[in-house]
């Protein structure tokens, strides 16, 4: 199952590596408790908005951005698990799941 808490901590934890930050720093810009930001970054934890929004800048990134690499990312997973339809000779199609 896909979570997007997941996703987004992912998604925030490339950002914030991409700029060579350390999660200390980050928080202390966003005003976010060295804690809550790891456990953001690890999935544990849901970002509020107003969270995430701080978090964005902070990291200098439109939240428009992130939510879009958490997209992709969900769709990725989701390709993954799609069923697919395997011919089986003269007989019906059979359904199968890459997952």
């Amino acid at each position: 199952m896909i979570l997007l808490r997941h996703e987004l901590g992912e998604v925030l934890r490339e950002r914030r590596q991409d700029q060579s930050r350390t999660l200390r720093d980050v928080a202390a810009s966003a005003s976010v408790s060295l804690g809550y930001l790891s456990e953001i970054e690890r999935g544990v934890k849901e970002a509020s908005s107003e969270l995430l929004a701080a978090v964005c800048d902070a990291l200098d990134v439109p939240m428009s951005v992130v939510l879009d690499d958490v997209s992709r990312r969900v769709a990725d997973v989701e390709s993954l698990s799609a069923p697919v339809s395997l011919p089986v000779g003269d007989r019906a199609v059979v359904s199968a799941s890459a997952a």
